[in-house]
């Protein structure tokens, strides 16, 4: 049976993007459908995560969170951190990164990216949300952006409350 609200969020085709965190010598990361510039003056950029993931639970001791876009063919990259739950996988393991402002980690080979100092954390339900302040900004390639519906079928490798 459909939900009323299908009409208008079912509707919705955001951008992606991976989100990663690292703090006490542990590093994590997830994809990201819940994320936007929430001000403009000064910047500001809110990521959601969902409280049963690992990279919520290693951002919640972090001060930076790196955010990354994605291209459309990127859908491998996407699955890694998606579909994988960090508590049994290393999602880091053969790719290119690098240490960003903060400890923050970076990822090469995605369509840009920016470091975010977190300056507040809001508790939405299940998802909670980290108000960033952009400090580092890079591109990479180029090409569409990965959208929901380029993400449709990756299930969640978390484990489901």
């Amino acid at each position: 049976m459909a939900r009323a609200e299908d009409g208008f969020l079912g509707r919705l085709n955001p951008d992606m993007c991976v989100v990663t965190a690292a703090a006490g010598g542990a590093r994590a990361g997830c994809l990201v459908g819940f994320a936007s510039q929430c001000s403009i003056q000064p910047p500001r950029y809110a990521v959601w995560l969902s409280k049963a993931n690992r990279t919520y639970r290693v951002a919640r001791a972090a001060h930076c969170l790196a955010v990354h876009l994605l291209t459309s063919d990127q859908r491998a990259l996407a699955e890694r951190f998606g579909g994988r739950t960090g508590d049994e996988t290393d999602k880091f393991a053969d790719l290119a990164w690098a240490r960003g402002p903060g400890g923050a980690v970076v990822l090469g080979d995605v369509a840009a990216w920016f470091v975010g100092g977190i300056v507040h954390r809001v508790d939405g339900g299940d998802h909670v949300g980290f108000v960033l302040d952009p400090m580092e900004w890079g591109e990479g390639r180029p090409g569409a952006l990965m959208r929901l519906s380029d993400a449709a079928g990756i299930e969640a490798g978390h484990p489901a409350d």
